[in-house]
């Protein structure tokens, strides 16, 4: 299901690694925003299409992300390592 979002550009991919660690490699397209930010950032996140895709390194942090914003009423899925949501994306069309 989330393969499907994502192959069919639905939403907005948020990658809530590190700054560095998002330099280092990250999902086309995809937004940076860290989890110890999105507290702060939360207006900004309000904004985004949805629903919003969260990905990390290996699913740990977006999960967190995940079960933040869903309480605040945002829609959103864990969809695990950036990898993942890359290879997916790159199937695209």
């Amino acid at each position: 299901m989330i393969e499907d979002l994502i192959k069919n550009g639905t939403g907005t991919i948020i990658d809530v690694r590190t700054p560095a660690e998002f330099m280092g490699g990250h999902v086309s397209g995809s937004i940076n925003i860290p989890l110890q930010e999105l507290e702060q950032r939360f207006e900004e996140v309000t904004t985004l299409k949805q629903p919003l895709i969260l990905c990390c390194a290996s699913g740990g942090r977006s999960g967190m992300a995940t079960q933040f914003l869903s309480s605040k009423g945002i829609e959103c899925h864990n969809a695990g390592g950036w990898m993942e949501v890359n290879f997916y994306q790159s199937q695209q069309g």
